[in-house]
Order: C-alpha cells, then sequence, then structure tokens
C-alpha cells in the first residue's frame, strides 16, 4: 500500500475542519495514527476524503427546501 502525502492535520488544514473531527472519523474508520501529524496510507487518505465529501453533500442537501 502506498502512502499519500497528507498528514491528518494537513487534512484538516485543507479542507477547513477541527482536527478532532478528522480524528474522530480516523476512529469510525479503524484508521490507526498516532497523532496528527501522522502520514496516512493513500486508501486511508481516499475514505478520509470520501467521509469529508459524504459529509459536505449531506449538510448541502439539508438546506434545501
Amino acid at each position: 500500500m502506498g502512502f499519500a502525502d497528507l498528514s491528518i492535520s494537513e487534512i484538516a488544514q485543507d479542507y477547513n475542519l477541527p482536527i478532532e473531527e478528522v480524528l474522530r472519523w480516523c476512529d469510525e474508520l479503524a484508521i490507526a495514527y498516532k497523532s496528527p501529524q501522522t502520514r496516512l496510507a493513500l486508501e486511508d487518505a481516499k475514505a478520509i476524503l470520501s467521509k469529508i465529501n459524504d459529509d459536505r453533500q449531506e449538510n448541502s442537501g439539508s438546506e434545501c427546501p
């Protein structure tokens, strides 16, 4: 498995999210980490980015009449 050149904290910063939220998703998805600076495996980074995308779609959908 390859590694993405992204850490948990970088993902949080890039997507304007609290680090705690990204860490919570890591826990939900059973992604192992030691700290917010942990570099993620490519598949783990994809899973987190997918979760962010899903969360944003759910939140934008709730605003429609």
